[in-house]
Formats: C-alpha cells, sequence, structure tokens
C-alpha cells in the first residue's frame, strides 16, 4: 500500500461518480419511491385503509386535545414509543396546543409506516423505503424546531437568549467546520494516545497493510496461548482498547493474555488493487508468523470483530484447507458469516446498489469513509443527529463526552477492489457460507472447521443482525460452540465492561431458529467479558511467564498505538 495525493482531490460531483443521476441519488431512493408509488396505484386498497386509520386518529386526538383544553386527562389516541426520550418534557402532555401537535406527528409517522406495511414490495425496495421513511419522520420530528420544542423555549426564556446565540454558534461551527452535522463529541474530547487508546504496548511488526501491537504484561503469569485481536478495517483499531476502564484490550491483559492487535493502515487511491487476499495473508497470517517468532507458542486464540470477525472465519476453514492447525480457539464479536440476513444494510448492498458504488470507487480507488458513515449514521437519525441537534443547536449546550462517538467519527477508506469483492461475494452471493468463497487460490469451507468458538451478538444491533450471527452455530456445527447473546447495540454491546446495567443471555443448546434459542436461554446479570474470561481460562493453556516485548527477529518499533492509526 502506498500513498497517493490523489486521495485528497475532491471528485467532479458530491459522491464521487461522473453520472449526474447517481450523483443526485446514489442511494436509489427514487428508483424506490418510484416502485412504491406504482404499487399503491397498482393496489390501493392497503392505502385507503391507512388512510382512514389515521383520520379516525385525528379526529380521536382533536377531541383529545380539546378535551384536555377543559382541564380533562384524556388519554392520547397514540403514545410515543417507551424508548422514545423526544416527549420527555410534561408541557408536552400539559400544552393542549403541543399536546395536539405531538399526536398529529406520531399519527402521521403511523399512517407512512401502514402504506408501507400494506405495500407488496421486493426486499431491497422495502428496507429502503424503511430507511427512508424513517429518516423522514425523524426529520419532521415537532422537537427538531426551536419554535415547538418547550425544553428549549424554556432554556431561551430562562437564560435570556444566552442558549440561543450560543447554538447559533454550535450551528455555524458545525457548517464551516463539520460538513453541516451536529458534533457528537467536543472537539478536544478524546486524543489517541492521550486518553483513547493507552494500553501500554509496543508495535513489535509493520508491513504495508498493518501495524502488529504487542500488550505489555500486568500479571506475573501469562497463559500459555497468546491472544490476537482481529478487529475491523472500516474503522480503526482502538474500538477494541477506548478509554480506560472500558477497553477490552486493557481486560484481557489484565486477566492473564499475552494480547496482540492489528492496527490497518487508511488506504488511498494507490491502494485500489489491495484484495481481500492480501488482508488475509498480509493480515493475521502474517501476524500469527511474528507471535510465534517473539512466544514461541504455535497457535494463538483469536477475537475477530464485525468484518474482522468475517475474515476470521476465513482464516479458519483456509488454514484447514492447507492442513495447517495453527488456531486454538476463535471469538465472533458481532459478525456475519451467512449474510442471508443482512438487515438495513440489505436496502444498500443490491446487485445495482453494488454496481453502482463500484463505478464510483472505480474514479477514486477507494470508498471514501463519509459514505459509509452516513447510511449508519441515519440508520440511527433521532440518537446519532437529531438528538444532537436539538442538544448543540436548540439548547446551546455542548455535546457529552463519549469516547465511542469519537471512534465511531474517525473512520477509514475501503480499497475498492477488496470492498467490490466482499460486498459481492458475501452479500449478494452469500459464497463464504456456502462454500464458494475462494482466497489465495483456496475454497473456503466452513464446515471443515473444528475451533472451540465463542459467538457474541448484541440484540439491539442493526448492522449485523442477532439472529443472522446465531446462523453461524448452524455453520459450524463440527465445532464446539458457545453462543452469547448481549445486551445493547453493534458497538456499545462489545464495548461491555462489567455495569450494574449490562446483562447476557446463554443457551447451551443451539437450533435451527434463533427465536427458539432464545426463548429457552437464561439471562445472566453483568457483561459476557465476564463469562469469556472464564471460558477462556479453560482454553488458552498453563500460566507461564510472560514473553519478551518483541525479540531479536520483531524488535519493539515504536510505543503503541504506532503510526498507522494516526493517519488521515
Amino acid at each position: 500500500m502506498s500513498p497517493s495525493s490523489e486521495s485528497s482531490k475532491s471528485s467532479n460531483t458530491p459522491f464521487g461518480g461522473s453520472d449526474p443521476a447517481e450523483s443526485l441519488d446514489p442511494l436509489g431512493f427514487g428508483e424506490a419511491w418510484l416502485k412504491t408509488a406504482n404499487e399503491i396505484m397498482r393496489n390501493p386498497e392497503g392505502a385507503i385503509h391507512a388512510g382512514m386509520r389515521y383520520m379516525e386518529g385525528m379526529t380521536e386526538a382533536f377531541n383529545a386535545a380539546a378535551s384536555r383544553m377543559m382541564g380533562d386527562e384524556t388519554p392520547p389516541a397514540i403514545a410515543a414509543g417507551g424508548k422514545d426520550r423526544r416527549f420527555g418534557d410534561p408541557a408536552w402532555n400539559e400544552n393542549p396546543a403541543l399536546f395536539g401537535l405531538m399526536q398529529a406527528y406520531l399519527l402521521s409517522g403511523r399512517f407512512i409506516q401502514d402504506v408501507l406495511s400494506s405495500t407488496e414490495l421486493d426486499d431491497t425496495t422495502d428496507h429502503r423505503m424503511a430507511f427512508l421513511a424513517d429518516m423522514v419522520i425523524d426529520a419532521a420530528s415537532p422537537t427538531n424546531n426551536l419554535l415547538t420544542n418547550p425544553s428549549a423555549l424554556k432554556k431561551a426564556f430562562d437564560t435570556g437568549g444566552v442558549s440561543v446565540a450560543k447554538g447559533f454558534h454550535n450551528f455555524l461551527d458545525d457548517v464551516v467546520n463539520n460538513e453541516g452535522m451536529p458534533r457528537q463529541v467536543p472537539k478536544d474530547a478524546f486524543e489517541v494516545g492521550r486518553n483513547l487508546a493507552v494500553t501500554p504496548g509496543q508495535v513489535v511488526y509493520r508491513n504495508e497493510l498493518m501495524e502488529l501491537i504487542q500488550y505489555a504484561p500486568t500479571t506475573d503469569t501469562v497463559y500459555a496461548t497468546p491472544l490476537l485481536l482481529s478487529p475491523p478495517w472500516i474503522n480503526k483499531y482502538y474500538i477494541m482498547d477506548l478509554s480506560p476502564g472500558r477497553s477490552f484490550v486493557e481486560w484481557a491483559v489484565s486477566h492473564g493474555h499475552t494480547v496482540f492487535v492489528m492496527s490497518y493502515r487508511n488506504p488511498h487511491a494507490g491502494d485500489r488493487d489491495v484484495r481481500l487476499d492480501d488482508y488475509l495473508l498480509r493480515g493475521p497470517l502474517d501476524a500469527m508468523d511474528v507471535i510465534r517468532d517473539i512466544t514461541g507458542s504455535e497457535k494463538v486464540n483469536i477475537v475477530g470483530l464485525c468484518l474482522g470477525g468475517t475474515l476470521t472465519a476465513a482464516l479458519l476453514a483456509y488454514l484447514a484447507s492447507k492442513g495447517e492447525d495453527r488456531v486454538n480457539n476463535a471469538t465472533l464479536l458481532n459478525t456475519l458469516v451467512d449474510f442471508s440476513k443482512p438487515g438495513r444494510l440489505g436496502a444498500f448492498t443490491d446487485r445495482a446498489s453494488v454496481e453502482r458504488l463500484e463505478r464510483r470507487m472505480e474514479e477514486r480507488g477507494y470508498l471514501e469513509a463519509s459514505e459509509m458513515m452516513g447510511i449508519f449514521t441515519f440508520m440511527r437519525s433521532n440518537d446519532l443527529v437529531w438528538g444532537y441537534v436539538v442538544n448543540n443547536w436548540l439548547m446551546g449546550e455542548e455535546p457529552a463526552a463519549f469516547d465511542i462517538l469519537h471512534w465511531n467519527g474517525d473512520s477509514t477508506r475501503m480499497p475498492s477492489n477488496m470492498h467490490g469483492f466482499y460486498l459481492r461475494t458475501c452479500y449478494l452471493a452469500n459464497q463464504l457460507s456456502r462454500g464458494e468463497m475462494v482466497l489465495d487460490e483456496v475454497p473456503l469451507d466452513l464446515s471443515t472447521i473444528t475451533n472451540d468458538t465463542y459467538i457474541v451478538a448484541a440484540i439491539q444491533d442493526h448492522i449485523a443482525l442477532w439472529d443472522g450471527s446465531y446462523i453461524s452455530t448452524q455453520i459450524l456445527p463440527a465445532a464446539d460452540v458457545e453462543f452469547v447473546l448481549s445486551s445493547s447495540g453493534h458497538i456499545a454491546g462489545i464495548v461491555n465492561p462489567p455495569s450494574p446495567k449490562a446483562w447476557y443471555r446463554t443457551n447451551h443448546e443451539h437450533p435451527a431458529e434463533a427465536h427458539d434459542w432464545l426463548e429457552a436461554s437464561t439471562q445472566h446479570e453483568g457483561s459476557w467479558w465476564e463469562h469469556w474470561a472464564e471460558w477462556m481460562s479453560t482454553r488458552s493453556g498453563d500460566r507461564v511467564a510472560p514473553p519478551p516485548m518483541g525479540g531479536d527477529v520483531h524488535p519493539p518499533i515504536e510505543a503503541a498505538p504506532g503510526s498507522y492509526v494516526l493517519e488521515k
């Protein structure tokens, strides 16, 4: 991989494509809307019933608002969801005008959902329209407007307008310095190497693709089998080494593991031809060679997260095909191995979308980080966009310092060859689970994997759906598989240190259907980190003296977090 000045050049369209239609609508929402409109006109019964339900609701809401003007506590026609914090201010129920506005908004959102639910669409169009509907409904909330947000109005009154001035300043700053998006974390709250990725360690190996970091032991003895962490390269590795006390790396080291992690470079235009094969060969395979040289261990335990977990599954099948017994056990965190349930991402990984994306990537040599993060962000727009519009712009507040959101904004590009291959073989053809994927001229057959495997999924994960992750228990039947369902979502389910709010579920049986597993599972208080540490303690060998930091062949190069993680 070699840096290129091309990566800093602006493309000739906002989304990097030369086709004006693709530039204006790169996600294909217009096509989805036309299909939906045609289907509604062809079969209008569902829309008619949705409209009748809407009118009935509005009549009920009007009557409830009128009754509240007379001092009666008439029940609402529709209630906000239990986790919807937007309408928590008492004024939404005490003020009849605001109550009526809230009811009209909620009923309108329900009407849109009813219409879509009544329309028979193909899966891609259905997912795409659901995504678009959520974005429109979330954006239209009256809480996003200063004049219809009672909390913001109260603060403006209480501060004599100072909050409005501060909010306008925040808005202008975000327009100029944050691409018009509300800032999710304070500017200087976090810095890699200062209060993120600070677990002591050394870079002990570097190639053109990744740096390998070895962490210093904190226990007198360590398990004989070292631990290799395989992070996703769609973001930077330090999701596994966040703030002290919230770092999985720190946790594993403190529980007696000799920990190594791969820190990938941020690709540039000159890296357009880097393949998924290269990430396998120059990633974990190179790392395992270095770890063997330093520790003397012929095997490693490996923990793969998200795309790094998919690569881990491919690695296990690759090694099995070549007859190499180099991995002791594997942990897959929020990982899809079978892509038959892509969830909301399925809206943007159909054949037409992938072909559009490949054309854009071909021009630049990579997929820009902002294009991926925009989709992920608007999947949870109330939490990740509009909540900050209210806090920063309407209330004039600074956002809270949250390490996950800083990491979330520190995303990376993806090489065009690798990313196109990944989307086509995994999301379009589901080749890995079918035994049809080939890397480095080696067919990958997951049924040959015999390693013990610990699989973690998060119940609120919107990227790797938990029941999609569960399919791995059926694909790896020869292995001793432990499936654990964690609280929270895609990232918070993994950054899950022990706390009173944490929980996880277990069930040693693995029926064919995920929801049958869930129904028979047992919930435990605490974090899956604790359960994993116990599971690993019996699968990591004897306790021995810690190995040296680096060695004669691979001496330390520089202190962690290294250089690659700092590249933009």
